[in-house]
């Protein structure tokens, strides 16, 4: 197994495509102008103000009792943050979904998953570090069949630290050469999560349910993400 870098972004698919969504509709409803509203806005106007994109990630509370309470979760994928160039990826998914959380109206709680980052507005605080979500999952096929499995070893492979010494990047990325073909997989928890890998042996295992594997698939969850392609879809792979 080689890890290399991908040195040229010309043939990667760098979209921030709409994937997915998820309204908590037992969360209960807000008005407009309502003190869960504008603790709302107030979270996502902190999180645009700080530098989240130097690591992709944003932990943000506020409010003062449990109708107003409002907290924010952003993850951006792992190739989307950490240099002036890529950061702004994550950035910019950011303002994407939080345009995009109008797709569950005056609803406090919800998900939003794009190619770029994954969101999530809850009216509960959120433990640090959170259990795994087995119920907000969902998975994505391409229609052609042909590839192996390789994410047990990028599972083992995610780094735990990072220069600082202080944030968690629970992500790995890698390529491996399938006769003709290049698999090209990335597995990535979400930093709160408290037991990365099983969440991604999970995802993997329902990834390929029933032994039924495709040339590319996704699963994507509240804790973690897997996914692979036989197109390089990063913009770089790290070295391991």
């Amino acid at each position: 197994m080689q890890f290399l870098i991908i040195h040229s972004v010309s043939s990667l698919n760098l979209t921030n495509e709409y994937l997915n969504h998820k309204c908590l509709f037992n969360q209960g409803k807000y008005n407009s102008g309502s003190e869960y509203e504008k603790n709302l806005n107030w979270v996502f106007h902190y999180i645009r103000t700080r530098p989240f994109e130097n690591v992709g990630f944003s932990h943000t509370s506020n409010g003062t009792t449990t109708s107003n309470f409002a907290t924010v979760v952003l993850q951006c994928r792992g190739d989307s943050y950490g240099s002036k160039s890529y950061g702004s990826k994550c950035r910019t998914c950011l303002d994407t979904a939080i345009l995009g959380v109008n797709r569950c109206p005056s609803i406090k709680g919800g998900m939003i998953w794009y190619d770029q980052c994954f969101l999530y507005v809850s009216t509960i605080h959120i433990e640090n570090p959170s259990r795994i979500n087995y119920e907000n999952v969902f998975s994505m096929h391409n229609p052609n069949n042909r590839v192996l499995d390789f994410f047990s070893e990028l599972t083992l492979k995610v780094e735990k630290t990072t220069s600082d010494g202080f944030r968690i990047i629970l992500y790995a990325a890698g390529e491996k050469k399938l006769g003709k073909n290049t698999l090209y997989a990335m597995v990535q928890c979400l930093e709160l999560t408290l037991d990365c890998k099983n969440c991604l042996t999970w995802s993997t295992t329902k990834l390929f349910k029933n032994g039924d594997i495709k040339q590319g698939a996704r699963v994507f969850g509240s804790n973690c993400d897997v996914r692979y392609e036989l197109y390089p879809f990063l913009r770089f792979v790290k070295h391991f």
